[in-house]
């Protein structure tokens, strides 16, 4: 069957009671967002009908649904299969007990929430004693690690409370009486014991019996590290699958897969920001700045106190070099809580940008105060400490930063850049291949793995040209691999090919009409290679273009000019 608007408005509403009840903050707000993302029949809604559907015409969208009935239709023909959301049972739970077990959560004395719950039955008390042990022991994990190693030490300390936490719920799996949500919480702890098989049958298990915790969802992802694992799952086809599809798709670097589920979601949910962020993720991963810029710009329009994912906008301003936003955008989310990760990112990057290094460093250190395992702020405090040509706290940035997340391309390519600094070519070139593995797409890496090869005490040149080779295919925006193949080309004697990417740089820099010793080069050896051809009128209009350029290459061109008109009167002679 075909799951229409309305039917996704009304899960989703008692799905949000759901999560909220069982204090899933995370997932509620997920919830709640996609409940307003969907959007409304204009002819029964006026346009202001909330403020973040105001941008609903989106220019993200490609495609665009005319009927509440037919959105979300599965891929393929495939149906999606109804999942009735099911009714809270009436537990033997002492409702005030538990009104003041959530209000001690809500206030993180997750150990007076256990004690409070210890003698109550029930899947919902059962959970939320749980999980709030759960959260007690990673505070307490925090803590030791910080009083043993410092506030960025590494987290050799482990939560106390799994073993306990594991055993509860294990006995009510046995006996049948556990629900979706234990069963999210039981993967949770077997995931942090490493028991990752299990972890995973059980996550599918509870989102196949309640599709709507993205929780659930967002664990399951963090398990699923290869296509054939994603392959392998056993999952209900319930709209929310095509959620998790898209983010996993994203997470195993197939971009366009990506891409193309968002845009069969926003049929339903056109005014989500959640999905408009997730295609600038997808965008920025296949480095399309522009059309990044563009979503985010329009995100700040339609939520102008978003912080999430805004780390990744400051990505983008910086590799723009685009001060006066960054700095806007810095204030910005500085005044509306400079207490973030991203917030501290956003600042670090904007220091960065004006050079001051340490002052960048501070800031990202800030974030990892707040969130030891947010994963940009160590990649890029591994790029400030190279800049500052400290590699052994860039090598430990960027270890930590692969530890947290080993399909980090950016983190292994940073290894690459500082081993390389340290003259330790091999060790560098090994780096730079995890890196090219993970983004092979990506001109930069390329790049700086044929630089690994050309160098003296590796001398493999072959390789380095075929890196080369492989950078001009992924769209080399700053020409520096067909300068590198010229120049190769003609150390080996291989004037042919030398030539045919001389003439490549030199028209790329016509067009963009730049200057500087390239051009020199190019004009100098392409006239030289066409006068040895006997194609005396190109290298004469090489010559005098040389001669509009100071220095040897300009007496140069004056000696072939002379060459050339000798050799053009011998022709005609003869």
């Amino acid at each position: 069957m075909v799951i229409d608007k309305q039917t996704c408005r009304t899960e989703l509403r008692i799905a949000i009671q759901h999560l909220t009840d069982r204090c899933l903050h995370s997932a509620s707000k997920w919830a709640a967002e996609q409940l307003v993302g969907i959007e409304h029949d204009p002819t029964k809604n006026p346009p202001s009908h909330t403020r973040l559907q105001r941008g609903s015409s989106s220019i993200l969208r490609r495609f665009r649904a005319t009927d509440e009935t037919i959105t979300c239709t599965p891929i393929a023909g495939t149906s999606y299969v109804s999942t009735p959301v099911p009714e809270e049972e009436d537990e033997a739970v002492d409702t005030d007990l538990y009104l003041l077990a959530k209000s001690y959560f809500n206030c993180r004395e997750y150990r007076r929430v256990a004690h409070v719950l210890s003698d109550q039955t029930g899947n919902k008390a059962l959970f939320l004693k749980c999980y709030a042990l759960y959260l007690a022991g990673e505070k307490r994990k925090e803590e030791e690690t910080i009083e043993l190693e410092g506030p960025l030490g590494k987290p050799d300390a482990v939560n106390a409370e799994l073993v306990s936490i594991e055993r509860d719920l294990a006995a009510a799996r046995n006996n049948g009486s556990i629900d979706s949500f234990g069963l999210y919480l039981y993967g949770l702890v077997l995931k942090a014991k490493g028991n990752e098989n299990l972890a995973r049958t059980l996550l599918v298990e509870s989102v196949n019996t309640y599709p709507w915790n993205w929780t659930t969802w967002s664990e399951l992802r963090s398990l699923c590290t290869t296509t054939d694992t994603l392959n392998g799952l056993k999952l209900n086809n319930h709209w929310m699958k095509d959620f998790f599809l898209a983010s996993t798709y994203h997470e195993l670097r197939m971009h366009n897969e990506s891409l193309t589920k968002y845009d069969q979601l926003q049929l339903t949910f056109g005014s989500s920001n959640y999905i408009k962020a997730q295609i600038a993720k997808a965008e920025y991963s296949l480095r399309d700045f522009e059309h990044v810029e563009v979503i985010f710009e329009e995100l700040l329009r339609t939520d102008p106190y978003r912080i999430d994912d805004m780390d990744m906008y400051s990505n983008v301003l910086y590799a723009k070099e685009c001060a006066s936003g960054l700095s806007y955008l810095a204030h910005r989310v500085f005044s509306t809580d400079k207490y973030r990760p991203e917030s501290c990112c956003i600042i670090g990057n904007y220091y960065s940008l004006k050079g001051l290094h340490e002052k960048s460093v501070m800031y990202f250190q800030r974030a990892l105060k707040l969130d030891k395992k947010f994963l940009s702020a160590w990649t890029l405090m591994g790029h400030e400490y190279v800049e500052m040509k400290n590699t052994p706290a860039a090598v430990d940035a960027y270890r930590r930063a692969v530890d947290i997340s080993p399909c980090d391309y950016r983190a292994w390519y940073g290894l690459g850049q500082a081993y390389e600094m340290m003259a330790m070519p091999y060790y560098a070139l090994h780096y730079f291949k995890k890196a090219v593995f993970l983004q092979p797409g990506d001109s930069r890496l390329w790049i700086a793995m044929g630089q690994c090869y050309e160098r003296n005490d590796i001398g493999m040149i072959d390789k380095a040209i075929k890196c080369y080779k492989r950078a001009t295919d992924c769209n080399d925006r700053e020409a520096i691999a067909i300068h590198k193949l010229a120049s190769l080309h003609k150390e080996l004697g291989q004037n042919d090919e030398a030539a045919y990417y001389y003439k490549k740089d030199l028209e790329r820099m016509e067009d963009e009409e730049r200057d500087g010793p390239n051009i020199v080069e190019a004009l100098s050896f392409l006239s030289s290679y066409c006068r040895e051809h006997g194609r005396f009128e190109d290298a004469e209009v090489y010559c005098i273009r040389l001669l509009d350029y100071n220095g040897p290459e300009k007496e140069m061109a004056k000696d072939l000019l002379q060459e050339i008109k000798f050799a053009q009167s011998q022709h005609f002679s003869s």
